[in-house]
């Protein structure tokens, strides 16, 4: 049986506008600079261990963190890729503390602004493990002048598109411009994205759930009490989930982006006895919500939908609940029970069940071992 004929990047985005509006043709354009920059990381990923760019540049950024050396490398490839484009005002970066800013040299067109993840899980770079880039294009709200900041300080209802780049033993592309999500993967031998997943759907739930359960300690209140469900036959799989954790959030949201689940990184508790979230808004939750929402997942805090929420600063945090509806309207009801007067919500078809806890769990299986011992 022949195989059907590949379907390059660029073909595929003649086909989803038939009609070359301004607007398709600067997203086409754009989206193939953001991809040449993934080949070169990519490329650079490779040759890592052989090149010297493996460890720390003895830097700290905006966040307080080490710098890796491929940090800084996909830093500077992909905000350069933008600024080389011509339609890129301005980027912001979780590398850097502020927004860079393109001369547009005489130029009108530069409508738009790009916020980049440039190297997700990169505590993964020394390790050989799985990494990705997160990209936002928010449009500039007028073209009057030359951008400002409140370009980028923007809801992720406003999203003109998103993606993301995973580079594990396939390099792989994943965005959406509000109509479906679609993935394409990297032939290295010819250096083409082609089409691998055409309107991908997240199923309604799914039987994985993604967290770092070392800190389950400092959780804020309500998430014990969800992920004890996920383990129980009371989850909406009826079954126990499987733990999936790499500590790359794009490489887990891809996971269940394709098979349902649920990724969750709460608040926790500070030094300070504070809680605070971990993951960025601009960069890594509003994305990657937007493109949930667009496969029929959701990204949530626990209490409101991610991309409703109005950003404060370019490196705000929060609390995030990522993927499947049913997963992720479960641990709203938990949470919202838990933080409220303690009794849980009503779901539309009948009351919600008991957080199933630790505690109960391990006598339900003191009482089972005990009849199994009769």
């Amino acid at each position: 049986m022949p195989h059907p004929k590949p379907i390059t990047l660029t073909y595929h985005l003649l086909q989803e506008d038939q009609v070359a509006t301004r607007d398709h043709l600067e997203f086409s354009l754009l989206l193939s600079q953001i991809t040449t920059a993934a080949r070169i990381v990519a490329q650079e990923l490779r040759r890592a261990g052989l090149a010297g760019m493996l460890g720390k540049t003895g830097t700290t950024n905006v966040q307080q963190e080490e710098v890796k050396k491929l940090d800084e490398f996909a830093n500077e490839t992909l905000i350069g890729a933008c600024e080389e484009s011509g339609l890129v005002f301005g980027a912001a970066s979780e590398e850097l503390a502020g927004p860079t800013h393109f001369p547009l040299h005489g130029r009108a067109g530069a409508a738009y602004a790009v916020l980049v993840d440039p190297l997700d899980g990169s505590s993964n770079t020394d390790v050989d493990g799985v990494l990705g880039s997160i990209f936002s294009i928010y449009r500039r709200r007028s073209l009057q002048g030359q951008g400002t900041d409140a370009d980028l300080l923007r809801r992720g209802r406003e999203l003109f598109a998103a993606g993301y780049i995973l580079y594990g033993p396939s390099t792989m592309l994943v965005y959406s411009r509000g109509k479906g999500v679609h993935a394409f993967t990297l032939d290295p031998g010819v250096g083409q994205f082609f089409q691998s997943s055409y309107q991908i759907r997240m199923p309604a739930h799914g039987a994985v759930y993604s967290t770092n359960e070392g800190i389950r300690d400092r959780w804020e209140s309500g998430v014990t009490e969800f992920i004890e469900r996920l383990k129980s036959n009371d989850s909406p799989a009826g079954k126990p989930y499987s733990t999936r954790y790499t500590g790359c959030l794009t490489a887990d949201f891809h996971r269940i982006l394709l098979e349902g689940g649920v990724y969750i990184y709460p608040q926790v508790r500070g030094a300070d006895g504070k809680f605070a979230g971990k993951l960025r808004l601009l960069y890594e939750a509003s994305p990657l919500s937007y493109i949930a929402e667009n496969a029929g997942g959701r990204g949530s805090t626990g209490r409101e939908n991610v991309l409703d929420l109005e950003p404060a600063s370019l490196h705000q945090r929060v609390g995030f609940i990522l993927g499947s509806q049913a997963e992720v309207h479960l641990a709203e009801q938990i949470m919202s029970g838990v933080q409220s007067s303690g009794a849980l919500p009503t779901a539309a078809n009948g009351p919600v069940r008991p957080a199933v806890t630790a505690e109960r769990i391990t006598t339900a299986r003191h009482k089972r071992a005990r009849h199994q011992g009769r």
